[in-house]
């Protein structure tokens, strides 16, 4: 910045110079804030992926829910059971049939040890296809 040397009058004379000690604050917050925020912008990874060419599965066309409430009784489908008659309830549902997919649904508030548990008297029953169901959110959730 250049300064004046006053000729020595008592005169205050216009000063007319752009004061840029402002500007240079803004652009350091700006530089600063955009520092920050373009790692967080950058979600996204490209990766090439292989292609398949296997079949995608087929869908059931009855598919076996059980659910898990959160007061922790069972559910098959929309009948409530008991666990002692959980595994044979199931079993009469699926004809018998291992290798049908089960889907297990659990309310947000039953624990994590509780879940297992009903995964692994599924599992124990013989049925080894279990998948979680859970609700789509919307993207940045």
């Amino acid at each position: 910045m250049a300064g004046k040397i006053s000729d020595g009058s008592s005169d205050l004379d216009e000063n007319s110079e752009i004061n840029v000690t402002p500007f240079i604050d803004v652009m350091l917050v700006l530089l600063i804030i955009f520092m920050v925020a373009a790692p967080l912008a950058t979600v996204d990874m490209k990766v090439d992926l292989p292609q398949s060419v296997a079949k995608p599965a087929p869908r059931d066309d009855k598919p076996v829910f059980v659910t898990l409430k959160a007061d922790l009784t069972l559910a098959i489908g929309n009948e409530e059971t008991a666990r002692e008659a959980f595994v044979s309830e199931l079993q009469r549902i699926t004809n018998g049939n291992t290798e049908t997919r089960v889907l297990l649904r659990a309310d947000k508030l039953v624990d994590y040890g509780e879940l297992m548990t009903v995964m692994n008297l599924i599992q124990t029953a013989g049925y080894g296809k279990i998948a979680l169901v859970g609700l789509e959110a919307a993207p940045g959730r």
